[in-house]
């Protein structure tokens, strides 16, 4: 499925665990201290919005911003304190690993979705990322600051859905007795 962000809430609330996308459109990037920065107001408007759990490679050159590398980050860390709040939501949060229950719940009360990136795909994800549109929060450091990215056909699957269902839960249930 092609999705284009900013996402609408009939875009989010159609996909389904399971549904690979390819997104197009404007993507942030946040890993552990924007995520605990944004439980205040946002420093930019997140309606709509793919946040990617991702500390990026950048390199300025001519001074314009090019992304290096972007693979995803863990996000389960997240798990271990509380999810991002519902103000900050962002409609699709993308990341490595698995979320637990709290987010399950965040993401079905907020009617937003978990998209999982593939680790170790760190360059050909870059190559998704073609423009630097911004930075905030750049005070945190070049690989936690909240960049501002244009996205091309960046590939993710959804592993946890508006609807409460989630891949991870799944994956992680015992066997059925024979």
């Amino acid at each position: 499925m092609i999705l284009t962000a900013p996402l609408t809430e009939a875009q989010v609330r159609s996909l389904k665990v399971g549904d690979v996308v390819l997104i197009s459109g404007e993507m942030y990037t946040g890993r552990d201290n924007v995520h605990a920065y944004l439980r205040r107001p946002p420093p930019v408007d997140l309606h709509g919005a793919v946040l990617y759990h991702c500390g990026p490679v950048m390199l300025q050159e001519e001074g314009r911003w090019q992304v290096k590398a972007a693979g995803p980050t863990t996000a389960f860390a997240r798990n271990r304190t509380r999810p991002m709040s519902s103000n900050a939501m962002a409609a699709g949060r993308n990341g490595q690993g698995r979320h637990g229950p709290k987010t399950l719940a965040a993401l079905k009360e907020s009617g937003a979705v978990y998209l999982n990136a593939i680790g170790g795909a760190a360059q050909f994800y870059a190559r998704a990322l073609p423009e630097v549109l911004g930075v905030n929060l750049i005070e945190f450091g070049i690989p936690e600051a909240m960049w501002h990215l244009r996205a091309k056909d960046f590939p993710a699957i959804v592993t946890m859905d508006a609807h409460g269902n989630s891949l991870h839960a799944d994956v992680e249930k015992p066997p059925a007795k024979p």
